[in-house]
């Protein structure tokens, strides 16, 4: 003991000559990550110059800017890319490998938060099949919602693990899935029912509802769009797309036009609330249930962390209806300009731009409307699955395997499933019959590859980026049998009956392809063009947040945002 304490002292005392770790630095006290779905990597400067100011030129000219972001996975679809950029991970870890996938346990396809042990807490807020034009939600069986499908930590579970609990933790967007998986395990999450009318919740977050919310769902924001038109913000003249309007491979959906001005109709008309989502109202909705939530819950009000997410939703929309070359989606983009102005304001104001640190996404690019593409001599067109399993190419495969009824239960993009029949058929060659079938399959028309799940398995694939992005988004349990990748611009646009101008899902670069902007707190504006990816997003707030890094992430630490 004598010796221990002889040697003891001086060692205490030589700490002193070293500086201390530096572990007191001022945390942020927000940290706002906004997810603007469907916002390809090159518009935010395709539009630089229309913008106003506040908006996403404060993110421009203020933020660091990663200008040559990407996902490296291969279905670029909303849960696959929010999931991705709240875990950091790839959806071979997180789990979330569509919007929907086969579930083999069910022997039905799933929607991919569908949960039926936690429900709605407001009756009547269930999706309404009549009137949702999202078929993947249409899949679930039950209007129950959580994010136990998720099957890795997300930076928002990790802060609050970090802070014993103490961390508040939200996530807002229209679309459940864009709130459930910014959210996380541990957060609170809201979404806009278009049935309700209302932003709901399910038992999993919440025994009732927050008194704040009953009192924003009670004003009836909603209604106060009864009756409005979507008009230009700017003369026409002055837009970059201003002579495109009234395409005709853009839908009249609803008697909401092709032109400008588009109405929503009166308030009670059963498609109101959806059109109030096909329009930039429906991102000023949600920014306004946000900055009551900031207020509610006192984001930002003390040195421990908070965290809210919030998913704009309505450019996937309008993106899907008139494509984003349109005069539709430019205009939505420069308001969406201002309602983000309107929110880093108020943010400002409530918590101090100083203190929050603003990360800006996407969970996907987008392809352009075939139709503007061969306007301008470039090819593209549209693919239809349903008319596979029928094709003289199946009948092929039948008759050389032996097989007869159906060949495939069906296709859940991007993954084609083969019929429960064969695959508990022992006695059938699978590699061979996989193989078989993925040699058909591109010689159809605007199939570029189709790569069977059992060299996947067997990792006897190319090495290369493209055979990589289908790898990452490869899971035993919810891939299907062979993933199939459509020519560059090619897509799928019917959406159950639902004719659309264009679909995102490839891992080609437009849809890989998406900005990522850092803003705010301890943050100088820089422009920086190295490749950098999405699932380096959890990571990077994990570095500032000073949490652990979610349990798959994959990515690398954004070092400029940490000022090095």
């Amino acid at each position: 003991m004598a010796l221990l304490a002889k040697t003891t002292v001086p060692f205490l005392m030589g700490l002193s000559l070293f500086p201390v770790a530096s572990n007191a630095r001022e945390l942020p006290r927000l940290i706002l990550q906004i997810t603007v779905d469907q916002l390809r990597g090159d518009l935010p400067t395709r539009h630089s110059e229309q913008f106003g100011t506040g908006g996403f030129r404060y993110l421009l000219e203020e933020g660091i800017y990663y200008s040559n972001a990407h996902h490296t996975h291969a279905n670029t679809e909303t849960i696959v890319g929010h999931t991705t950029l709240a875990t950091g991970a790839t959806p071979a870890a997180h789990g979330m490998v569509g919007n929907l996938w086969y579930d083999r346990s069910q022997g039905r396809t799933v929607y991919n938060i569908e949960d039926p042990d936690y429900s709605i807490l407001t009756s009547g807020a269930d999706v309404d099949e009549e009137t949702e034009i999202d078929p993947t939600q249409r899949a679930a069986k039950s209007d129950g919602r959580s994010p136990r499908t998720i099957l890795t930590s997300t930076f928002g579970d990790e802060l609050a693990l970090a802070t014993a609990g103490r961390a508040k933790v939200f996530g807002v967007s229209i679309k459940d899935r864009g709130a459930v998986a910014m959210a996380g395990h541990a957060g609170k999450a809201f979404w806009f029912s278009k049935s309700a009318g209302q932003f709901v919740t399910s038992s999993y977050y919440y025994e009732t509802y927050p008194a704040w919310v009953d009192a924003w769902n009670a004003k009836g924001v909603p209604q106060g769009f009864d009756n409005r038109s979507w008009e230009l913000l700017n003369p026409t003249e002055t837009y970059l797309f201003g002579d495109h309007d009234d395409q005709p491979w853009e839908p009249d959906f609803a008697g909401f036009g092709r032109t400008f001005p588009h109405p929503l109709g009166a308030g009670d008309d059963k498609y109101f609330t959806t059109l109030l989502t096909l329009s930039p109202f429906g991102d000023q909705m949600t920014a306004d249930f946000a900055k009551t939530l900031i207020d509610a819950e006192d984001l930002g009000d003390d040195e421990v962390t908070d965290f809210l997410a919030v998913s704009f939703s309505v450019t996937d929309y309008v993106g899907h209806f008139f494509g984003p070359s349109s005069l539709e989606a430019e205009d939505n983009l420069l308001q969406l300009d201002r309602t983000l102005a309107d929110l880093f304001a108020y943010v400002d104001q409530a918590v101090g731009l100083e203190h929050t640190l603003i990360v800006l996404s996407s969970d996907h690019g987008a392809p352009e409307a075939p139709g503007y593409l061969a306007s301008i001599g470039m090819p593209g067109g549209y693919v239809t699955p349903d008319e596979w399993d029928t094709a003289p190419a199946v009948a092929r495969i039948k008759e050389r395997f032996g097989l007869s009824g159906p060949l495939f239960e069906g296709y859940d993009h991007p993954y084609l499933t083969l019929s429960e029949t064969i695959r508990n058929d022992a006695d059938i060659d699978r590699i061979a019959l996989e193989t078989a079938i993925a040699d058909e399959l591109v010689a159809f028309e605007g199939v570029a590859y189709a790569v069977p799940s059992s060299r996947l398995r067997e990792g006897s694939l190319p090495d290369n980026a493209l055979m990589r992005a289908v790898l990452n988004n490869y899971h035993p349990d919810r891939s299907g049998d062979i993933y199939v990748v459509f020519e560059p611009e090619w897509f799928i646009n019917d959406m159950d009956g639902l004719s659309v101008t264009v679909t995102h899902g490839s891992p080609w670069r437009y849809d890989t392809f998406v900005p990522i902007f850092f803003a705010g707190y301890q943050t100088a504006g820089q422009s920086i063009a190295r490749r950098v990816h999405t699932v380096d997003v959890a990571l990077t707030l994990s570095a500032v947040a000073e949490t652990r890094p979610p349990s798959g992430a994959t990515g690398e630490v954004l070092l400029e945002v940490l000022g090095q």
